[in-house]
């Protein structure tokens, strides 16, 4: 936030505009004066025309006199003269001293006009003259570039600019703020326009006009705002920087206000990476609930079924990246999925086929020989991959964040992981439900011995059981490779929490598993700003223990005779 200047200083900045401005009114006189046959061009040009001839001139003031002239005209047509000035291609045509965008192809220089952006024919090097900036001008020219955004074309260039101005706001931008603004068509860059308005204004010597901003500033929802706001009650050897008390009563006011508005963001925000985290938690733990309930298998190597499914993306990704044009590299996301859920499928076969059907009964040691599983499949990748770890790119298409106001914004890619999760739950519950196997592993889980009874194979339903368990793990390493790095302990992550949303939800329960892993997500992210992180967990191990104590099945105990064995 900058002050206004004491009575009777001027600052360099400011002085170097006047006598810009003064240079062109001076010309415009002159021009008035000159012969009818030497005023044939001088009466068709316009200040901005007058501007971009004094970039020409001799001194590097002037030069600045003339960059200030152009920012303050607010022409969009002197984004792409001082864009040409600081990459060096602006130059004089010796015939007429006429300034010109000149852009060199071989020994010839396409000429093109400032004023039209239209071309006006070739030179050759010799026919025209470079017009040359120094640093210091270059950086003048930025900072001038910024404030012109404010009339770009494009919607999100003016936001930004907005933004920034906002941030770093001088008293230089208030006129451009105001021309920005009275033109502004999109509502969401006016309001941000009138916040920055309003910003600069808490510095006018008008006690009405500073009184009118703070009411402005008071409704909005804004961290930086609020920081301008804070910076206007400071003291400075005794006296506030607000000198009006009325005026320091408001600040006060509106200050309590933007705070208010910034705790239901922060709830909002917590709520969010809450929703996120629970996803993630959902999709690990899916497969598991489903192994867990119907075979009654500790599996210690689920996690390693999410590790398999995160190194099928990165395979899929580097083939993408080797054999596909680069306008569908985006698209392995969506090939990896089912590639995902076959391969952990298929290591799911192999582990019960191979492990599992010979431990039934015996869960302790099942958890042991799925420990050991799990030790051989990392050190099988550790083998083939290397230890380190493997990235994964995020496509364009869920690359980016999106922000909700009061500083709170949101990766892309986790939305679309609780999007995604959304559809693998939706589809699960739907195959469950309607399918002829969805049915015979339901009954397998309620009753074994009288499923059997009935004919079902029981064997071949848990291997397509776990099967479809360690598949769905496969598609949760899909969603993780998209927020994490891929490694050979990227399952070990996870494997604990999978099994706290199991128990805490109910073993075996799809119900239970989805508002289990939800819970546990929020309730993390919530006590994570007051506890820390690992605090935090040990606190959520610690109430579901005690909740245990209370219903040992779970929040959705499974029904059937099988559950009350």
């Amino acid at each position: 936030m900058t002050t206004s200047h004491a009575r009777g200083e001027v600052s360099p900045r400011r002085f170097s505009a006047f006598i810009g401005t003064a240079l062109l009114s001076l010309a415009l006189l002159a021009a008035a004066f000159l012969p009818a046959n030497a005023q044939t061009t001088a009466a068709d040009q316009d200040p901005f025309a007058l501007a971009v001839q004094g970039l020409d001139a001799r001194q590097f003031s002037d030069k600045a006199a003339a960059i200030d002239a152009l920012g303050a005209l607010g022409d969009e047509r002197a984004i792409l003269v001082l864009q040409a000035f600081a990459d060096g291609r602006m130059y004089r045509r010796n015939a007429d001293n006429l300034v010109v965008i000149g852009d060199r192809v071989g020994d010839i220089f396409n000429l093109t006009s400032p004023l039209t952006a239209e071309s006006i024919g070739t030179a050759a090097s010799g026919d025209i003259k470079k017009i040359v900036a120094n640093n210091k001008l270059r950086g003048q020219i930025r900072g001038v570039l910024g404030q012109l955004a404010l009339f770009s074309p494009n919607a999100d260039n003016r936001l930004d600019a907005a933004r920034n101005v906002i941030a770093s706001p001088t008293e230089e931008a208030l006129g451009l703020l105001k021309r920005a603004r009275d033109r502004e068509t999109v509502s969401k860059i006016r309001d941000t326009l009138e916040s920055g308005i309003a910003v600069l204004e808490l510095a006018s010597d008008d006690r009405a006009v500073r009184l009118a901003a703070v009411a402005t500033l008071a409704d909005r929802s804004d961290p930086d705002i609020k920081s301008a706001l804070d910076q206007r009650l400071l003291e400075i050897n005794g006296e506030f920087i607000e000198p009006d008390p009325e005026v320091r009563a408001a600040l006060v006011a509106a200050i309590e206000d933007i705070n208010d508005r910034l705790a239901l963001f922060g709830l909002a925000e917590n709520l969010i990476f809450g929703l996120s985290l629970g996803s993630v938690l959902l999709l690990a733990a899916i497969g598991l609930a489903i192994t867990f309930g119907v075979m009654g298998v500790i599996n210690m190597a689920h996690g390693e079924m999410i590790m398999l499914g995160a190194y099928t993306t990165f395979i899929v990704q580097e083939i993408f990246r080797s054999s596909v044009s680069p306008e569908f590299f985006g698209m392995y996301v969506l090939v990896s999925i089912p590639a995902a859920f076959f391969v952990a499928a298929a290591f799911g076969v192999l582990i019960e086929r191979g492990c599992i059907r010979f431990l039934y009964g015996r869960p302790l040691e099942t958890l042991l020989a799925t420990w050991g599983v799990s030790l051989i499949l990392q050190q099988l990748v550790r083998t083939l991959f290397g230890a380190n770890n493997r990235e994964v790119a995020n496509p364009d298409w869920i690359s980016g964040a999106v922000a909700f106001g009061g500083g709170v914004s949101v990766t892309v890619n986790r939305i679309y992981i609780i999007i995604f999760c959304i559809m693998v739950v939706a589809a699960l519950a739907a195959f469950i439900r309607y399918s002829r196997f969805g049915l015979q592993m339901r009954a397998v889980t309620q009753n074994r011995g009288m499923a059997s009874a009935m004919g079902i194979r029981t064997g071949q339903i848990d291997a397509l059981t776990f099967a479809l368990g360690s598949g769905i793990a496969g598609v949760a390493g899909v969603a993780l490779s998209q927020i994490s790095n891929v490694s050979p302990n990227l399952g070990q992550n996870f494997i604990v929490d999978s099994f706290m949303v199991v128990v805490f939800g109910g073993v075996g329960s799809l119900w239970g598993t989805i508002v289990g892993a939800f819970s546990l997500g929020i309730v993390n992210k919530f006590l994570e700003p007051v506890s820390g992180a690992i605090l935090g967990k040990v606190v959520v191990l610690v109430i579901i223990i005690l909740f245990i104590q209370k219903r040992p099945r779970g929040l959705f105990a499974l029904k059937g005779r099988a559950a009350e064995d």
